[in-house]
């Protein structure tokens, strides 16, 4: 890995630590069902500033807001959450909050800087995640970032009336830097 590489930022964002205008930024996201849908397997409901500002990193989760390099715009969050220190393992989970802001490489982006984060500054070997299987979006940008998908749990969620199965996806550190080699390390 370059040394002097920052894990912080990436190609268009950088992570960040809550403002005081978060929460309300985080509660106005949940007011699309489009992205309560797609972040969540729990029912969809939006969630008030209080909600959000009770969320703090500690020892098993480790979040961060995401915003734009360009103008400092908050675009969503990056997570590692049910971490298992002794089993250098977490979850991860990633959301992008307006759906202008989708389709423009965030997603991409957030995934690869929080795998470096995870790899590079928390020593973990392995990550994985819950995704919905009609979230064809995400789905790309987790298999190009090297995650498999390890199994389904069939008609597991039920929105708007309709089941889909949820899809249980993992990446080892050694697959990642055998995809990703130097690009891994912002050198490519």
């Amino acid at each position: 890995m370059n040394q002097h590489q920052d894990l912080f930022q990436g190609e268009w964002l950088r992570f960040a630590a809550v403002q005081p205008d978060d929460a309300a930024e985080l509660s106005r996201f949940t007011e699309s069902y489009d992205y309560m849908r797609n972040v969540d397997t729990d029912f969809a409901v939006p969630q008030t500033a209080a909600f959000f500002e009770q969320a703090e990193n500690g020892k098993n989760t480790i979040e961060f807001m995401l915003r734009t390099l360009e103008d400092d715009r908050l675009v969503g969050f990056a997570a590692l959450h049910g971490i298992e220190w002794n089993n250098r393992s977490s979850r991860m989970a990633v959301g992008i909050g307006s759906a202008e802001d989708r389709g423009k490489g965030y997603g991409k982006d957030a995934v690869a800087m929080l795998l470096r984060y995870a790899f590079y500054e928390l020593n973990l070997e392995r990550i994985s995640l819950e995704v919905i299987a009609y979230n064809q979006a995400a789905i790309r940008v987790y298999e190009k970032a090297g995650f498999v998908e390890e199994g389904r749990l069939r008609e597991a969620v039920l929105r708007g009336g309709r089941r889909y199965d949820l899809i249980a996806m993992g990446l080892l550190v050694r697959e990642w830097t055998a995809l990703h080699g130097d690009a891994a390390d912002g050198e490519a």
